[in-house]
């Protein structure tokens, strides 16, 4: 059975938003929850690799009258190890199970970066409930343009969530964009993060291992908005003009800035996914 209870106050909330722990048919999930306009579907967001869910809230708390639901995936932020690992199908259930829980029978969905590949996972295993899709700079798993060797040796430590020095001193290598033209956007972004556990950041690297959405994005038929930063070391451009191509009710929308464009431009990038959302369907 299913049951809630209050997470112990962590960090101060913006308005609107609470943070839970809920059991999700065993596994405990930390998630946060943003109350919005009654009757709206809620948007389901799945965060990249070992970031946990304080990182959403600079995007979370500028969209303004939309409700919103954001998770620490297991063994990441506050949420536990797992029994078993996981893989994308298997998270998307799990994700699917919390909706219910909720309350929610339909939800648009988003991911960014790592969750991009899960965010298109549950729109090929819920089309029901999944609405619309909105993919921010992220690929189609292994079969992905690379970004350079030296950038993704960086990205594959958990170091750069662990030593936030660390963290300073690779970000505008890494994430590119903003972060090459002002080095002190880095230490908000930094300020939010909570150490993953290196088991946790192993998982998550193991989930996507050998997968790939390459051979059923024909299949989605949600609307799909694709956001990729024209300045991006990690994830190249060149992966989402493959997914906008390979998804047929897709639209591809590119910003100047580099792979986090979400935290560094929340403002822009929530009113732009607001817009898409807010478009009636065809």
């Amino acid at each position: 059975m299913n049951t809630t209870t209050k997470a112990r106050p962590e960090v101060k909330l913006p308005k609107g938003i609470r943070i839970e722990m809920i059991d999700v048919r065993g596994q405990m999930l930390r998630v946060a929850i943003k109350e919005g306009a009654e009757g709206a579907v809620p948007l389901l967001m799945f965060n990249g690799i070992g970031a946990n869910l304080e990182l959403g809230f600079p995007f979370l708390t500028e969209l303004t009258d939309r409700p919103a639901i954001l998770f620490d995936v297991p063994g990441v932020g506050g949420s536990p190890m797992p029994a078993l690992p996981y893989r994308p199908n298997t998270m998307a259930r799990m994700a699917k199970h919390l909706l219910q829980h909720l309350g929610h029978t339909q939800a648009d969905v988003s991911g960014v970066s790592w969750g991009g590949g899960l965010a298109q996972q549950f729109a090929r295993q819920y089309p029901r409930i999944c609405r619309k899709l909105v993919l921010v700079a992220t690929s189609s798993g292994w079969t992905m343009v690379p970004g350079k060797p030296s950038v993704l040796s960086k990205m594959g430590s958990i170091k750069r969530y662990t030593d936030k020095g660390y963290m300073r001193s690779i970000a505008s290598e890494i994430y590119g964009g903003a972060f090459r033209r002002d080095d002190t956007l880095i230490d908000a972004h930094a300020a939010g993060m909570r150490p993953s556990s290196n088991a946790g950041y192993m998982l998550q690297l193991l989930a996507m291992t050998g997968w790939t959405s390459v051979p059923w994005l024909w299949r989605l038929k949600q609307p799909t908005l694709v956001l990729s930063g024209t300045d991006d070391p990690l994830i190249p451009v060149a992966n989402a003009k493959l997914l906008a191509h390979l998804i047929p009710n897709a639209r591809l929308e590119l910003v100047e800035d580099g792979h986090l464009f979400v935290v560094t431009s929340p403002k822009e990038t929530a009113a732009t996914v607001a817009a898409f959302l807010d478009e009636p369907l065809s």
